[in-house]
């Protein structure tokens, strides 16, 4: 029974793949026709599945919108890549001048509070 288990895994995998191409977009696809990545898929069943898989994939990765930072935070344009660096980050940026906003405002609290003449 266990001898069979490679061969229902790549039964299970092709029958995936072939589900998902024909549910995927044109992007997708790269521009393939549909019927040509099913063709792969059942000729070449574990190389034309990961090759699916790793179109699919990279392809949903770069295209994925990034969340945003909330109600009161700065949103980056979907079609944008993520930022390199911290500081190009502008969501990283809006979180920063919060913190100081924050600590001076606190600071500023303290030195009030400790010119207040004491009964």
């Amino acid at each position: 029974m266990l001898r069979y288990l490679p061969i229902l895994a790549v039964i299970a995998l092709v029958v995936y793949t072939v589900v998902d191409v024909v549910n995927s977009e044109d992007d997708d696809r790269l521009g393939v026709h549909p019927a040509l990545w099913i063709l792969g898929i059942v000729l070449f069943p574990p190389l034309g599945s990961i090759a699916w898989l790793a179109v699919r994939f990279a392809r949903k990765n770069r295209t994925a919108p990034r969340p945003s930072a909330g109600p009161a935070g700065p949103a980056a344009p979907a079609s944008r890549p993520g930022p390199l660096a911290p500081d190009d980050d502008p969501e990283f940026l809006w979180r920063l001048e919060q913190e100081r906003r924050r600590a001076e405002q606190e600071r500023k609290r303290r030195e009030t509070d400790d010119d207040a003449p004491r009964a």
